[in-house]
């Protein structure tokens, strides 16, 4: 009873209780309950209450409430006391997590007193504010330890002691400690006793101070109270020299004699090894690098305005120290990045570094993004950048900041009034065929009034608005606009992500092939048609990557030149890391609009997006007139949204993520019982989890089967399909999981259920944001934060994002209204708040990206010059925010001159990246680029320029299957590929097992070492794989086809047989998931060793052809043939009916090629060449002539083919 608000409040912050029924449950299991009922006397009841109330319910409420009141007066919980909810405060949470008690809380919200915690407490004051806990109740002062104490006080007392006397509690407990830290020797052995025991919890209670402090934002304190922590847990006072941490690296005589000099620590490690001898009479290099043990960070940041009111500070962190076992183990140390307002001593963002030990050798650079709102009187305010240990009494790393001068841009966010216009009928279209497409008799007041805009005219249009407020129908009106016309004109809609195209391919294949006869074809890393077939399509769906490669070549291309439409979905993602190709191909569609105009036959470009904060700008870089630009407020929805942020604690990721699950699913029970609702998560293992966690509290209802609305029949004919067992677990009651490591069948199920309301919640990971219309009454966003496999961290999604799953609540056909509920980190939630809707101006992200584009535009051969780069710049949105922004994009002088010398530094540098990678050539004379043969493959085969420069370096002749492997997976194209939480002890446990083993020197953590294991798991048919690394080896293979034939063609380039020979050989090993030591007839589906014994062990696939007659068969076999092979096969294998008909279909469809005839051209005379007669004629060919071979070859057997190969 006495520790009952400590217990409640630990039990609140844990999440297992949330109301005052949960509270009254959770004390039925305790012990105090059984005694309770047994002796009620002792507990404050008496007989009468028992017997009226055999349960103790009244008692126990009333025993919660006044708890819980008191918890709420202490600010370490809300109470909701009208409906019985309890939630956790920042307060609560951090006494829970440093058993800090109630009492102890109580002193530091007491506001009198002499001793009190505020934002400019000294040292002395939060030394006596710990000493004041109640923790030390039991700590009691002794007239006989009287002369003790004031020996150790005259002795290791450094600052003043503001708890009072020596015969108090808190002044007994402040000599201790300041002896503690002093290392002072206690002869008493009492006191020894106790001031162990001070040590001990002072240490935990300053932690805690420390984390309320900050997050009050109090700068000052804060470091105090981090400080004193160190302090006691190192028992040394921050005046003295960090390297006393050292332990027994150096002699104390040589410690005290550098705490005699006057140089502090930093003035030290400037010094040199000799000026250290000299200087202290000690092993100059010892001492040198000593200094260099102690844990600090180098850092530099430079500042980005935004907006008028938002700067982000972008921060580069590297170690600044050597790393030693002995001394700093064998793991990682920690720090605390601190963004501080000095003029306010307030803290502006603070988070936790860790650095573990193979970045401090590495010496990586960590790059940090802070995102700052800033007021007006804030400009003249000077900032600074902290970095402090967490654990070494050490200076702290300070980076200065100034907004002085920088010039901020201005805030112009004009937005397009959503006139009250009469809503226009569906018969507007003037159409029967386009009418029938649509279920609903009138626009929407958005599509109403673009209408006109779009459908009557043909002039260029950008429309920024919510999500699910009818963008795409917008899309299908300029797409009508076009058929209208029956000019054998081309249609382009251009999708950021796969799923979405794969969306928008189903919905309008269905809309326009089916109904209108309109061919539409889908152009995506999954689909590539012909040149034929996209010759006869009438709208292209593609993706960014795509459509650049494309238009690469768009003179030649005659689909290309024939396009009349281009829509661009998701504009505003110009914004974000991929947007540099969007930009780069919207430069292009430009430059091919204006040759278009010369001939009279512009592109129309329509753009759809998000409300933008600077539309006006897109709008003028893709040349759309005012009449052209819509950018309606992001509150303009056809269903209006309830947003709701919620804020959790917690530093890590994966406890913080659970700590999520029971509000989710009280949310769903809260706002949308009987209605459908998404849950977004950040991966596929989150899926898992969150849907495992709902099961777990569904099981706990009443009707654990509540969100399940289909028979149990028709639920078993639905499971029977699918695979995953998870899902299978989930589904029966009513929940769905949706992410890339299911079947597409498994998907297409889940989807189905959802939109039929078969099943209630679906849990999705973020990429169905975009690419499936499955909305929702109500959504769930479980967290902002995914884990980037390129920083091997976890970074926040781009708001964007969290605007696109939010959009996803609210089904206009079915709810006129809608709930999103957004979880966060609790130190996130007031940039969510305020940043949420109040969109960041849209910026380029062209410049990191430009030698790439360059070079393309280069082998296409329109850039040709340094003028035509600048020309080219001049064309882009990089070009227009520049000057709209320049501080932005690191111009230091933003004056005209400086401007100029600006870009052509960017410029210079862009053509010294290429040279480097042996993309072009310049002329020194007259300045001309040109296109080197790398430089083409590169833009052919849509690579980076660095894997270039990685090929050049590291392709010769004569490498083998295993030296191009390792070439291939050290690719910086494969840079991105995640390596997450403890993936590198799977990779060791890997590398163990693998035919080709890396060194144990092997850093595992590197993606490349991931793809290198992952490419031998694929050829070795490994089975052990998770479902992450299945998915994880299917972006891997995806990429490969066009890396290796860029690695190829670099080898025939140069003339490298043995290595253009090698890469074939590699090729294959993909293509077939096989190494090219296993058994031929192993590439056959269904065959293994066993089988393969059986038709025969030294067999080829050709022999194997032979001996059933396929190679002689110039058609399909009929069903007598094939019976025959299947009994022959399976006469001699274990293999069933099916798994011979397999190989049987393999065998038909295995090239057999066929050299019928042989010439050698020497311009117009052709001398034939018989292969066959190795006893004919040599050829004699003369120097410095061009000889062309050509050969006539044949494709045999049942896909009988005759072709001719250059």
């Amino acid at each position: 009873m006495k520790r009952i608000h400590d217990n409640l409040n630990a039990e609140i912050a844990a999440g297992t209780v949330s109301t005052i029924d949960e509270a009254v449950e959770w004390l039925r299991f305790t012990y105090f309950f059984v005694r309770a009922r047994l002796n009620p006397l002792a507990y404050g009841l008496n007989y009468k209450e028992l017997k009226d109330d055999n349960s103790l319910t009244k008692y126990l409420n009333d025993f919660c409430y006044l708890a819980a009141t008191k918890l709420d007066r202490n600010r370490m919980i809300v109470f909701d006391s009208i409906n019985g909810y309890l939630s956790s405060t920042d307060l609560g949470r951090i006494a829970s997590h440093f058993y800090i008690t109630y009492e102890t809380i109580e002193t530091v919200n007491a506001k009198e007193g002499q001793v009190q915690l505020t934002e400019a407490s000294t040292t002395e004051i939060v030394l006596a504010m710990i000493c004041k806990a109640s923790e030390f109740q039991q700590i009691k002062a002794r007239d006989t330890e009287m002369m003790d104490l004031k020996e150790l006080t005259s002795m290791g007392s450094v600052i003043k002691n503001k708890n009072g006397t020596l015969a108090t509690t808190d002044g007994k407990v402040n000599c201790l400690l300041q002896s503690y830290i002093s290392q002072t020797a206690v002869a008493n052995f009492a006191l020894s006793s106790e001031m162990l025991y001070i040590a001990q919890n002072a240490s935990r209670i300053a932690r805690a101070y420390f984390e309320i402090v900050l997050r009050k934002g109090w700068a000052h304190t804060t470091h105090t109270c981090l400080l004193l922590s160190k302090c006691i847990e190192r028992k040394m006072w921050d005046y003295q020299t960090p390297l006393r941490q050292l332990g027994d690296y150096l002699r104390i005589v040589t410690v005290n004699k550098i705490e005699g000099n006057k140089l502090n620590f930093f003035q030290l490690r400037d010094l040199d090894p000799k000026e250290l001898e000299s200087l202290f009479a000690f092993d100059g290099k010892k001492l040198y690098n000593a200094l260099r043990l102690v844990p600090l960070m180098n850092a530099e940041a430079t500042i980005k305005p935004v907006t008028g009111s938002i700067v982000q500070i972008e921060a580069n962190i590297s170690p600044g120290f050597y790393w030693n076992d002995h001394i700093h183990g064998t793991g990682s140390t920690r720090f605390w990045i601190f963004v501080e307002d000095l003029d306010e001593d307030t803290i502006l963002h603070y988070e936790p570094l860790t650095v573990p030990k193979r970045k401090v050798i590495k010496e990586d650079v960590q790059k940090f993004t802070f995102t700052i709102p800033i007021r007006d009187k804030q400009m003249k305010h000077q900032f600074q950048i902290r970095i402090s240990s967490d654990s070494w009494v050490v200076e702290d790393t300070i980076v200065p900041i100034s907004l002085h001068n920088y010039a901020m841009p201005q805030d112009i966010r004009p937005h397009t009034d959503l006139l009250p216009l009469d809503p226009l009928p569906i018969t507007a279209l003037k159409n029967y065929k386009y009418q029938s497409l649509y279920s609903f008799p009138y626009f929407n007041p958005i599509q109403t009034q673009v209408f006109y805009c779009l459908y009557q005219t043909d002039q260029s249009s950008l429309i920024g608005a919510p999500t699910s407020s009818g963008k795409t129908l917008c899309a299908e009106l300029a797409i009508f606009r076009v058929l209208n016309k029956r000019a054998n004109k081309k249609c382009v809609y251009i999708a950021p992500l796969k799923a979405l195209v794969r969306e928008r391919m189903l919905d309008w294949k269905e809309k326009f092939t089916n109904k209108l006869g309109v061919k539409v074809v889908e152009v995506s890393g999954d689909h590539t048609p012909d040149s034929n077939e996209l010759l006869q399509a009438d709208i292209l769906i593609t993706t960014p990557e795509k459509w650049d490669g494309i238009t690469r070549s768009w003179e030649t291309r005659e689909y290309v030149r024939m396009v009349d439409l281009v829509v661009i979905d998701e504009i505003h993602l110009l914004g974000v890391e991929r947007g540099a190709v969007l930009e780069a191909i919207i430069t292009r569609i430009k430059l091919i609009a204006r040759k278009r105009e010369i001939e009279k036959s512009p592109v129309r470009i329509v753009g759809l997006s998000t409300a933008l904060a600077n539309a006006a700008d897109v709008a003028q870089w893709l040349d759309i007139k005012d009449a052209g630009l819509y950018n309606f407020r992001p509150s303009v929805r056809p269903v209006p949204i309830e947003v709701h942020i919620q804020g959790f604690p917690g530093q890590h990721y994966c406890p913080r993520m659970a700590l999520m699950n029971k509000p989710a699913f009280k949310a769903i029970k809260q706002f949308s019982p009987f209605k459908p609702t998404l849950v977004f998560v950040a991966s596929r293992r989150q899926t898992r989890i969150t849907a495992m966690a709902f099961v777990t509290m569904l099981a706990a209802e009443e009707d654990p089967k509540q969100w399940l609305n289909m028979e149990v029949t028709d639920l078993e004919a639905e499971i029977a399909h699918i695979q995953d067992e998870n899902l299978r677990i989930t589904l029966p009651f009513g929940i769905g999981m949706h992410h890339a490591g299911l079947q597409p069948s498994e998907r297409s199920t889940v989807e189905r259920l959802f939109v039929e309301k078969k099943i209630q919640v679906l849990v999705a990971t973020s990429t169905l944001a975009w690419g499936i219309n499955c909305p929702a009454h109500l959504v769930i966003v479980k967290g902002t934060e995914y884990f980037d496999g390129a920083q091997h961290k976890y970074v926040d999604f781009p708001v964007t994002d969290v605007l696109q799953m939010i959009g996803r609540a609210g089904r206009p056909q079915y709810d006129d209204s809608a709930v999103a509920v957004v979880y966060v980190q609790d130190v996130k939630k007031n940039f969510y708040k305020r940043f949420l809707y109040e969109p960041f101006p849209v910026e380029s992200s062209l410049l990191p990206a430009l030698p790439n584009h360059v070079n393309a535009e280069v082998s296409a051969g329109t850039v040709a010059s340094k003028q035509q780069i600048i020309e080219y710049i001049s064309g882009t949105y990089f070009y227009r925010r520049l000057f709209a922004n320049p501080i932005y994009y690191g111009v230091e002088d933003p004056t005209p001159q400086g401007m100029t010398k600006f870009l052509t530094q960017v410029v210079d540098d862009c053509i010294d990246e290429l040279t480097t990678s042996s993309c072009i050539n310049v002329e020194d004379t007259v300045g001309d680029i040109t296109p080197t043969v790398f430089g083409r493959i590169c833009s052919n085969y849509y690579l980076e320029h660095s894997t270039i420069r990685h090929f050049c370096k590291e392709l010769k002749n004569g490498l083998n299957v295993k030296e191009l492997l390792k070439i291939l997976a050290d690719c910086p194209e494969y840079a991105v590929i995640p390596v997450r939480h403890n993936e590198e002890s799977i990779q060791e446990s890997l590398n163990r097992v693998l035919p080709i083993p890396l060194p144990k020197s092997t850093e595992f953590d590197s993606p490349h070492v991931k793809v290198f294991l992952l490419y031998q798991a694929h050829f070795t048919q490994f089975t052990g794989l998770s479902a992450d690394y299945i998915t994880d080896l299917r972006s891997i293979v995806d990429a490969c086809i066009r890396i290796l034939q860029a690695m190829l063609d670099i080898c025939i380039s140069n003339g490298w047989l043995d290595s253009a020979i090698s890469t074939v050989i590699l090729l294959q090993q993909i293509i077939q998931g096989r190494w090219y030591w296993d058994h031929p007839l192993m590439c056959l589906p269904a065959l293994i060793d066993h089988s393969i014994d059986g038709i025969g062990p030294y067999l080829t696939i050709p022999q194997l052809q032979a001996q059933y007659d396929i190679d002689k068969k110039d058609r399909k076999l009929n069903q007598q043939e094939t019976t025959k092979i299947v009994k022959e096969i399976t006469s001699c294998t274990i293999l069933d009916e099916r798994e011979a008909k397999q190989v049987i279909d393999a065998l038909c469809h295995w090239p057999i090629l066929s050299i019928k005839s042989t010439f050698l051209q020497n311009g117009l005379m052709e001398c034939p060449v018989n292969l066959d007669n190795l006893n004919a004629q040599p050829i004699v060919l003369q120097p410095y002539k061009r000889y062309k071979l050509r050969l006539k070859i044949q494709m045999l057997g049942p896909n009988k083919v005759c072709f001719l190969l250059f």
